[in-house]
């Protein structure tokens, strides 16, 4: 199961490689620039946030991440549970102290994850137009590491895409038009505004319990001229209860391609794996959200659990 998502993308897709002769680098926010729209979070936007908290519910929107997790490609994660120097029942310092720890092996792009801006990009051109020589390292990112981007803190938006389809699953390969995208907008009664976190709820998180194997082999999702669309909104963040926020497969055999606009040519973060099923519930279309990403150093992605407060 580790391998099905990749599995997966290479038996629906033909081999693509995309051609984009418009400039999208360097960035608007400076051809040295690491945080991409995470500039347009400011205070102003905190403060008129906070007024949305009107019963102070909250909402988890990270899920439990294990072995059994199916991830992209070879992704995993193992835990490993020590009691070290303590082995037969030994106790250390003269109030017998005991102490349990772990470690973890594996990889942080798995289960609901951030992706940053070195993550994906266009013939080998990232964000600001970054080649790999210029920033990746096997110790490390050398810029747009995962831990230079600040709270993201701000109002978040759902998008009832389920709803809006009347199903409570919307099926993989089921592509999302910006037709629907400003219809789901237009449902929830709000215009979208810049330092705004976007996320779709399809229902599709709950298939991974009972078929993991369906799970992890589509989804429903957005492509570039979504994608594009919410740029032009000035969105921070834009993400999903899928593994990976795009249709897969999508119609035309491409992979990817709202991942490639929002990342490389607009700095637009993209949160994957996100439970908003409580939140489609209580028919939340808009909530004060608070992401802060573990800061591990020069990394490409994190593990996150975002709130959403209502």
């Amino acid at each position: 199961m580790k391998t099905v998502i990749m599995a997966a993308l290479l038996a629906a897709s033909p081999a693509f490689a995309q051609t984009d002769d418009a400039p999208w680098y360097p960035s608007t926010y400076g051809a040295e620039d690491e945080i991409g729209a995470a500039n347009l979070l400011t205070p102003e936007n905190v403060l008129s946030a906070k007024d949305l908290i009107t019963t102070g519910k909250t909402y988890a929107l990270g899920v439990p991440v294990g072995r059994n997790t199916p991830g992209f490609g070879s992704r995993e994660l193992d835990f490993t549970i020590m009691m070290p120097g303590q082995e037969g029942g030994r106790t250390l310092g003269s109030n017998a102290m005991s102490y349990v720890d772990d470690m973890i092996v594996g990889w942080v792009g798995l289960g609901s994850q951030i992706d940053g801006l070195g993550h994906l990009g266009i013939d080998n051109h990232f964000y600001n137009g970054n080649t790999p020589e210029d920033y990746v390292a096997t110790t490390g990112l050398t810029k747009m590491g995962i831990h230079n981007v600040p709270p993201i803190v701000g109002r978040g938006v759902l998008l009832d895409m389920a709803k809006l389809r009347g199903t409570d699953v919307v099926a993989e390969g089921e592509l999302f038009t910006l037709e629907e995208v400003q219809q789901a907008v237009s449902d929830a009664g709000l215009t979208l505004a810049s330092g705004d976190i976007v996320l779709f709820h399809t229902g599709w998180l709950s298939v991974l319990e009972d078929e993991p194997q369906r799970f992890a082999g589509g989804e429903p999702g957005i492509d570039a001229t979504s994608a594009a669309w919410l740029a032009e909104q000035g969105v921070v963040a834009v993400g999903a209860d899928t593994w990976g926020l795009d249709v897969v497969p999508h119609p035309e055999g491409t992979l990817f391609t709202a991942h490639q606009e929002l990342l490389a040519k607009n700095g637009v973060y993209i949160l994957e794996v996100m439970d908003t099923s409580g939140l489609a519930a209580d028919g939340v279309t808009d909530f004060f959200f608070v992401l802060g990403q573990p800061r591990f150093e020069g990394a490409v992605q994190a593990f996150i659990n975002p709130i959403a407060i209502k």
